[in-house]
């Protein structure tokens, strides 16, 4: 929408976390040995400490990516 690759998104009061997601690109990635083109893009998770632990909110984070990688799994936890 905005042609950003990534950001660093800034928490707000009231709020305790904000996500933010750049846009999707073409990279180069080994996968299995070979560079291949891939498609990546970068999540930050930006949150209030005094609100959530950091390995909560990274378990979070790693949550949200592994539905964007794998939707049809995301949807059978519905």
């Amino acid at each position: 929408m905005f042609n950003v690759d990534g950001a660093a998104p800034i928490v707000n009061h009231p709020e305790a976390a904000i996500l933010g997601v750049g846009r999707i690109l073409d990279r180069p990635w080994v996968v299995d040995g070979a560079v291949v083109p891939r498609k990546i893009a970068q999540f930050s998770l930006t949150f209030d400490h005094r609100v959530c632990d950091g390995g909560t909110a990274a378990g979070f984070l790693r949550f949200v990516v592994d539905c964007v990688e794998h939707p049809t799994d995301a949807l059978s936890l519905i």
